[in-house]
């Protein structure tokens, strides 16, 4: 089973990939974890890589195709995979297409977990992390018996940077300006299934699943 996986930061991609990968027993590729593989095995394609990186900057998209083509010609891939955070672009989308075509490879599904921007503002700003030993809280749907303290080890609640109001709008205007366009394309050019991420972790996997059994 081939899938590519979109998604809001912060709609539960993660989570929802975790629990396809194990359940179809696929291999769970993000271009993240392909990066840090490449480069912390000093391939030629992470000592490029890692010129971008260090500087701050994006690995540009030829590069970026390049690492995931060579991914997915590995032996674990040939059960099948999941791809998490590629493509991001309409010209990575038709390169992949490119390549599977040449390898006498399809998609199976395209899915997206759709969140509306302010659920996933909302889900993510009320997040509280405990400072001592990690345990995580909502304020609104899992909040502590005291405020910002701790049920386990009663130590303070904090908010993590990136859950910041200001963080959250900012990533989701980067996405949508690059993701709607692919969203587009895949609507187009394949049979691209929307599940709704608003509904709890079982019922969104539950929903994933009664599509991908088709």
């Amino acid at each position: 089973m081939k899938i590519i996986l979109l998604g809001a930061p912060g709609a539960g991609k993660g989570t929802q990939a975790k629990l396809i990968c194990e359940k179809y027993n696929i291999t769970h590729l993000s271009t993240g974890d392909i990066f840090r593989m490449n480069i912390s095995t000093c391939t030629p394609l992470g000592v490029e890589a890692k010129k971008y990186i260090d500087k701050g900057q994006l690995v540009p998209d030829e590069l970026t195709i390049q690492v995931v083509k060579d991914r997915l010609m590995k032996e674990d891939c040939k059960n099948g995979f999941l791809l998490d955070g590629f493509p991001r672009t309409v010209f990575q989308a038709e390169e992949l297409g490119k390549f599977l075509q040449s390898i006498n490879n399809t998609l199976d599904v395209v899915l997206l977990i759709d969140v509306p921007n302010e659920f996933i503002v909302e889900r993510n700003t009320g997040r509280r992390i405990c400072s001592s030993c990690g345990s995580s809280y909502h304020i609104k749907f899992n909040p502590p018996e005291e405020l910002d303290i701790c049920n386990l080890c009663g130590k303070k609640l904090i908010q993590r940077n990136d859950d910041y109001e200001e963080t959250i709008k900012e990533r989701l205007n980067v996405y949508t300006n690059q993701t709607h366009p692919l969203i587009d394309y895949y609507e187009t050019n394949h049979s691209l299934a929307v599940v709704d991420g608003r509904d709890d972790i079982l019922t969104v996997s539950k929903n994933i699943f009664l599509i991908l059994e088709k």
